[in-house]
């Protein structure tokens, strides 16, 4: 039985410490603030509730393996976990809306051809086969196997089948997510429906790689789910799988320093000066806080490295209180797309100015009375934007809340009138909840680009020490902090060797 020390509670490191101690072995997770869940937090006031970071969850099945492989004890019996419908609800500068089915390629199809014209579902269904075939080739490398030591194939080849298309007498492939709507899509509305896949994470489509078209494959053949309660309720099942297989907690304990001793992670010291000595130590924490708490490189020449042009987007959080019930027919997820995505795009990539454009938001509306007092609604409105912006400054507050309410209106009916109160979660709110500085959200890996969105290996150069959560291989998102910490569990108890699940 080895002693582990887990930094931080997020998912990740929840993950990681459920498996790792159902294998036998003695874990401690050291918490700096007083909760666990990392970003899955909750808002109380007034009798409502509001989740403040992740509302819906992709691919279920991550979270369904953990408790499968940590008891007799399904998630469904811990969580009411149940499927959206529709997916989403996009609404586009021209007024333009269509609700899209969840996981149903006739019903899309159907949905874009009735709002868009003929032949936009087509395009769309044949864009996901593509879509579907890129998942096909970096499901395993990207999710279920630790970062390859020669992860450069990953970062080479462009996974996406793009289809040739004849421009200016030569023959192009779309080789980014501006590429594949311009090429392959051919509409405006479909291309932005395409590119909020990636801007929910901070990332520029005209830059990012054709295979981050994974994004909107996985909603479409996975689903999306919504946890009873909020998402904050996942986290509350996942802490106490722990908890019933004796993972031991501290809270409000900030790990100053990994010790080490004989060249390799020994244990952990305390701001109190505690020094817990352990056999492994595993990381849920971003890239600077480790280098910090190491005092070096943790990675060599030819490696993956944290990018930091990668660490600063962040997500600003408006919740809103709602006299009156939700409409009858009312989406519980709506995408108000910016208003010229072009602007949208420039700001995002030039760490933010003075003016705060129209961008793209998530209105997410459950039908949940658990969330509000009796004949109320709570609603969440939520962009991702540059973590740098001063967020301590009242007239950037007041910008951001004005444009997140100007989304929220095109989403909701009568917003104005219904609205009780209103609160600006910031990425400053996240920096102090998750310690990740700026506040940044953390994208998944993704292949191609050069390995620009790859993550660094959940191994490090210092024997001992391991990183789990969305700081490290496969990155951000609830599926890929599921994964993660099955990778750093199979790698502590079946060593090197380790080559992932089957």
């Amino acid at each position: 039985m080895a002693r582990i020390a887990v930094i931080g509670a997020g998912m990740g490191a929840l993950a990681a410490s459920a498996r790792l101690a159902v294998a036998g072995h003695r874990v401690v997770v050291y918490e700096r603030t007083d909760t666990y869940g990392g970003a899955l937090r909750r808002v109380e006031r007034d009798g409502f509730r509001f989740d403040t970071g992740p509302g819906l969850l992709p691919l279920p099945a991550v979270w369904r393996d953990l408790f499968v492989k940590t008891g007799k004890e399904p998630l469904e019996d811990r969580v009411d976990l149940v499927q959206v419908d529709p997916a989403a609800r996009h609404v586009f500068p021209d007024g333009t809306r269509v609700a899209l089915p969840n996981a149903s390629r006739a019903g899309v199809v159907a949905a874009l051809d009735e709002a868009l014209g003929d032949g936009a579902g087509q395009r769309w269904g044949d864009f996901l086969v593509r879509a579907r075939e890129t998942w096909d080739r970096t499901r395993r490398p990207l999710l279920e196997e630790p970062l390859w030591p020669n992860w450069q194939v990953l970062a080479e080849k462009e996974p996406y089948p793009s289809v040739p298309v004849k421009r200016l007498l030569r023959t192009r492939r779309a080789r980014t997510l501006r590429e594949i709507g311009a090429f392959e899509l051919r509409d405006e509305r479909l291309a932005a429906l395409l590119e909020s896949h990636a801007l929910a994470y901070g990332l520029d489509p005209r830059t990012a790689p054709a295979s981050t078209a994974v994004l909107p494959y996985m909603e479409h053949a996975f689903g999306m789910w919504y946890v009873r309660g909020g998402l904050r309720e996942l986290a509350r099942a996942v802490y106490e799988r722990c908890l019933a297989r004796r993972v031991e907690f501290v809270f409000g304990a900030e790990v100053t320093r990994v010790v080490e001793k004989d060249g390799r992670a020994a244990g952990v010291e305390l701001a109190d000066g505690t020094v817990a000595e352990v056999d492994h130590v595993v990381a849920d924490v971003d890239p600077a806080r480790l280098r910090t708490l190491t005092g070096h490189q943790l990675d060599g020449e030819g490696e993956v490295r944290a990018d930091p042009a990668g660490e600063g987007k962040g997500r600003a959080v408006l919740l809103l209180a709602l006299r009156g019930e939700r409409e009858e027919g009312a989406a519980h997820r709506t995408v108000v797309h910016a208003r010229d995505r072009e602007t949208e795009m420039d700001f995002l990539v030039a760490t933010g100015g003075e003016e705060i454009p129209s961008t793209t938001a998530t209105v997410l509306r459950p039908d949940d009375p658990t969330l509000a007092p009796e004949g109320h609604e709570a609603a969440v409105v939520s962009a991702v934007l540059p973590a740098g912006l001063d967020w301590a400054d009242e007239g950037t507050v007041r910008r951001c809340t004005d444009v997140l309410l100007d989304a929220a209106e095109r989403a909701v009916p009568g917003l104005r009138e219904r609205l009780l109160w209103h609160e600006l979660r910031t990425p400053a709110h996240t920096a102090e909840e998750t310690g990740a500085r700026p506040g940044a959200v953390p994208p998944p890996a993704f292949a191609a680009a050069g390995g620009r969105l790859l993550h660094p290996a959940n191994t490090t150069r210092l024997p001992g020490l391991y990183r789990v959560g969305g700081w490290a291989h496969p990155g951000g998102g609830l599926p890929h902090a599921g994964m993660s910490g099955a990778l750093v569990a199979g790698l502590i108890v079946e060593g090197p060797e380790f080559r992932g699940s089957q």
